[in-house]
C-alpha cells in the first residue's frame, strides 16, 4: 500500500514544514578558497600590489602607459640619446668584467621603443634584441615578460630594469632561466627604496627574493646604481648543467 507524503507530514508543525521546504528548494553554494597568484616569499620583501581583476586588465593597464602618444614621443625625441648613452655606459662597464661580450647574444626584457638594445649594439654587441607588449622594428619585437616567445637556451645575456612591472614576479624570473644559456648572465635594474610608479605591479625591498626566485643561477654581484629611479644592480649567472660521466 502506497503512503501519501502529504500523510507523512500531516503530523508536524506547520512551521517546520515550511522551513523544510524553503531549506530544500536553496540552491547549494560551495565556497572554493582563491589560488594563490603568487607564491609567498619568505622574507616577505617582496609585495604584490593589488588591484587587477584579471590578467587582461594587468595588460591593459601596462598599455595604457606603452601606447601613451607623449611618451612614446619623448621616448623617441628628446630622451632617446641620453638615455642610450646611459644604457651604453652600464653595458660597457659589464664588458669590462667579463659578463657581456661582442659575440654575446643579448635580450632586453620590456625594452619599450629599444634605447637599451640599441646602446647594446653601440658598444658592439650586434646580435640584440628587445621584447615588449608593443613591438618597434626594428630594436623591438612582440613579447610578454611573463611568458617569452624563444626556445630554451637561447642567449648569453638578458638585462631589464622593468622588474617592478611583472605581475608574476616568479613567471619572469622563471622565463629568463628557461631562456638563458648555461652559464649566461642576467642583469636586473631594481629599485629597492621605494618609487611611486603607478604602473608597477610589484614592490622590492631587498634582493633577498630575488635570490629566493633565481633558482638555477647564482648571484655574481649587486652595487648601487643610478638608473632613472632605480637604484640597485644584480647580476646572476644561470648555473652549468654538469653531466656525470658512466663508469
Amino acid at each position: 500500500m502506497k503512503i501519501s507524503i502529504y500523510f507523512l507530514l500531516l503530523p508536524l508543525p506547520l512551521t517546520l514544514i515550511t522551513f523544510f521546504l524553503v531549506f530544500s528548494l536553496q540552491p547549494t553554494t560551495v565556497t572554493i578558497p582563491p589560488t594563490p597568484v603568487n607564491p609567498t616569499y619568505s622574507s616577505g620583501d617582496l609585495k604584490i600590489r593589488p588591484g587587477y581583476a584579471s590578467y587582461e586588465s594587468y595588460i591593459q593597464r601596462q598599455l595604457n602607459k606603452t601606447l601613451n602618444p607623449k611618451l612614446r614621443k619623448i621616448w623617441t625625441t628628446s630622451d632617446w640619446e641620453r638615455k642610450v648613452q646611459v644604457f651604453a655606459k652600464f653595458f660597457q662597464l659589464l664588458k669590462q668584467r667579463q659578463l657581456l661580450h661582442n659575440n654575446s647574444k643579448a635580450l632586453s626584457i620590456g625594452a619599450r621603443v629599444g634605447q637599451e638594445v640599441e646602446a647594446l649594439r653601440r658598444v658592439g654587441v650586434s646580435d640584440s634584441v628587445g621584447i615588449d607588449l608593443v613591438p618597434y622594428p626594428p630594436l623591438v619585437i612582440k613579447g610578454d615578460f611573463h611568458n617569452q616567445p624563444f626556445d630554451n637556451d637561447t642567449f648569453d645575456f638578458e638585462f631589464s630594469n622593468v622588474f617592478d612591472h611583472a605581475l608574476y614576479p616568479h613567471k619572469f624570473v622563471a622565463e629568463i632561466e628557461r631562456t638563458l644559456k648555461p652559464g649566461g648572465v642576467c642583469v636586473l635594474h631594481v629599485a629597492l627604496s621605494g618609487r611611486p610608479d603607478k604602473y608597477s605591479a610589484n614592490d622590492l625591498f631587498s634582493v633577498k627574493p630575488l635570490v629566493e626566485m633565481f633558482k638555477g643561477s647564482k648571484p655574481v654581484h649587486i652595487r648601487k646604481v643610478d638608473g632613472f629611479g632605480l637604484d640597485t644592480e644584480v647580476v646572476f649567472r644561470k648555473k652549468k648543467i654538469i653531466r656525470s660521466s658512466s663508469a
